[in-house]
């Protein structure tokens, strides 16, 4: 098999078959065995593609002047008509094929306009939407440069690279403030700390994120803050700013005991129910325990939160305290009763609900994605840059717009939403 039809296969395999095809197979491979009989390559300079890349521009920048003069190259008509070609400029843009030099045809008038490759352009949409996605996987501005030049033997600045990434800001700015649905029924805070300059110093930060699932179960990132504290004001800042674009109400808050975050939430949504993340306390716990000792401490720590009501949850509580490892460890003890109103709200609910609503789980996969691009920066030179990588992260992964939320839904989450309609009754409703 050709590399021409290996690559026709795998586009049927991605469902590219279905779209309409400009060159069909016979002619694809004609082109290339013409390109391999006379000694020129696929790709870098003067390649096919190149070539190909060139003839298409130049054409349709020759048809875009023709539809603007109103007649055909040699057509009489012409005549008189106040306006003619005049000529050619030559440009070089920069293409997925690499960078190319065309001829840009000229209106004596100067009143064309065109579309396809536009007056002060430099580069086709195509290479920044490469540029932003490798941005997004976390590839810093060096990187990108070098991948350029070696895959596409495009050679860009590193200032260019930045400008592209920087264009997407404007996006981030609408995103941020993009209208809500008036209900949720969960909504997951979290945080992930970076780097940041700040002051000349770099700071250690923290990025928080909301994340909103919403009546059919799917998830979306409803905003991203970044803090170098929390407090009760910072937080009430983040909940107004919810509610400003529309979010009236959430059945249930799922936090990792955040200091100021309970006052907030009932000072913006008296009626909501604050959950403390199970996994969060007892990670904390942990902190406190020896290595040796942190297999049986979780063990029994599992006896708490796994336990079928509050009362057995308490009882469990109690004798972990009595028991000879809980003796050693009096701090676990101060820690789980300090969260504990915002510990068994959960219990209300069948397992099945608990495994959706007591931890921030949900949202630890959005977050090991962010991991993932950030850990690849000593640190962000503004908050704004560290939001805007933070923001193309999510986007990458669909959880940005109602529009890309896809995939199924959360796990048992039918069986939530009949749980939740009958403890919020008729909240739902407005939703």
């Amino acid at each position: 098999m050709s590399d021409v039809q290996d690559a026709v296969e795998v586009g049927r395999r991605r469902g590219d078959a279905d779209e309409p095809r400009l060159v069909d197979q016979q002619q694809a491979e004609a082109l290339v065995a013409q390109a391999r009989e006379r000694g020129v390559e696929l790709l870098g300079d003067g390649g096919l593609l190149r070539q190909m890349s060139k003839a298409v521009l130049e054409r349709a920048l020759a048809e875009e002047l023709t539809d603007h003069l109103g007649y055909e190259v040699g057509d009489p008509t012409g005549q008189g008509s106040g306006n003619s070609r005049n000529g050619y400029s030559s440009k070089t843009v920069l293409t997925e094929a690499g960078a190319i030099e065309i001829d840009v045809p000229r209106d004596r008038n100067g009143t064309h306009e065109p579309k396809i490759v536009r007056k002060g352009q430099r580069r086709l949409d195509g290479i920044g939407k490469i540029v932003i996605g490798l941005y997004a996987r976390g590839m810093t501005v060096r990187d990108i440069q070098a991948h350029l030049a070696e895959i596409y033997d495009i050679g860009v600045s590193p200032d260019l690279i930045s400008k592209i990434t920087d264009e997407v800001l404007d996006e981030v700015k609408e995103w941020q403030t993009r209208p809500l649905d008036a209900v949720w029924p969960v909504v997951f805070l979290d945080a992930i700390v970076c780097k940041v300059r700040d002051g000349g110093m770099v700071r250690n930060k923290a990025a928080h994120l909301a994340v909103g699932v919403d009546v059919d179960g799917k998830k979306e990132v409803l905003g991203i803050w970044v803090e170098q504290t929390e407090g009760a004001k910072f937080w009430l800042r983040v909940m107004n700013d919810l509610r400003a674009r529309g979010l009236h109400d959430v059945l249930i808050v799922v936090c990792d005991g955040l200091v100021g975050l309970p006052a907030a939430i009932e000072a913006v949504w008296p009626d909501a129910l604050v959950q403390t993340c199970i996994v969060h306390l007892t990670r904390a716990s942990l902190r406190w325990v020896n290595y040796a000792d942190r297999k049986k401490v979780a063990a029994q720590l599992r006896l708490i939160y796994g336990a079928p009501t509050e009362q057995a949850a308490r009882d469990a509580l109690d004798a972990w305290t009595d028991s000879e490892i809980g003796r050693q460890y009096p701090a676990i003890r101060r820690q789980w009763d300090a969260a504990w109103e915002q510990v068994i709200p959960f219990f209300a609910f069948p397992p099945e609900v608990r495994k959706v609503i007591y931890t921030t789980n949900m949202i630890e996969s959005i977050n090991y994605q962010l991991r993932k691009i950030t850990k690849t920066r000593g640190h962000f030179p503004t908050d704004e840059a560290l939001i805007k990588l933070l923001y193309l992260g999510c986007r990458q992964i669909g959880r940005t717009a109602r529009a890309s939320r896809g995939g199924r839904s959360t796990y048992n989450w039918k069986i939530a939403m009949n749980q939740f309609d009958i403890m919020f009754p008729g909240r739902l409703d407005k939703a």
